[in-house]
């Protein structure tokens, strides 16, 4: 028996595509808004103009959600591109001067933390109230974070850069601090600096933490 064709529509697959932007949309503004425990399906579906069941039949349940509109708010897109493999990244690890490494790291950082930083923040004081989703949240992104940082100290080692006895794990330590949210959310929100301030700020001070 001769196997069914599968049809497949370009403008059904660019409506699901446009549908699914708008639910995660909507969903990381709600979370950023209103938090994680007080946001309904329901006020997700209202916000992004669909009804509650397309939000579940675009995510299978809340927790799924978040992460699907967490990773896609940090991205900046829905491309299944992990964050190593895009361009600016590989271009950062090609720079073979360590001190422009960091710097272009903490532009990086800058930019993911434009895109993302309100949500984290409101994930993290979910997270510190015991909201056990969030807790698992927190601890899956802050360890996705944590290996990434760990390919920055590494590759400055690599370099030769990393000050006279300090590790690649210690390094990633001190690095992670200085481009976590809670430094970006001081500095920017609560001091008012501008953008590029930060970024040079945590560049330089990176420099000063970890190499020689």
């Amino acid at each position: 028996m001769a196997e069914k064709r599968r049809y497949t529509s370009p403008r059904r697959e660019e409506q699901a595509r446009a549908t699914r932007a708008a639910v995660l949309t909507a969903a990381a503004e709600l979370f950023t808004e209103h938090g994680y425990a007080a946001t309904s399906m329901a006020a997700v579906a209202a916000r992004a103009g669909v009804s509650a069941q397309t939000v579940y039949n675009t995510v299978s349940g809340k927790p799924q959600l978040l992460k699907a509109a967490y990773d896609r708010a940090l991205a900046g897109d829905d491309e299944p591109i992990p964050l190593a493999d895009r361009p600016e990244v590989r271009r950062m690890y090609a720079l073979t001067d360590p001190g422009d490494l960091l710097h272009a790291y903490a532009e990086f950082g800058r930019q993911l933390l434009g895109r993302v930083g309100p949500l984290m923040l409101q994930l993290a004081n979910g997270a510190a109230a015991g909201q056990p989703d969030l807790l698992e949240h927190v601890r899956v992104t802050d360890a996705e974070r944590a290996t990434g940082t760990l390919m920055v100290a590494r590759r400055v080692e690599e370099l030769g850069g990393l000050a006279e006895g300090l590790t690649a794990e210690r390094a990633r330590d001190r690095i992670w601090v200085l481009n976590s949210v809670q430094v970006w959310h001081l500095l920017v929100a609560g001091r008012g600096w501008s953008d590029d301030e930060y970024a040079a700020w945590v560049g330089d001070a990176m420099c000063a933490a970890v190499l020689r």
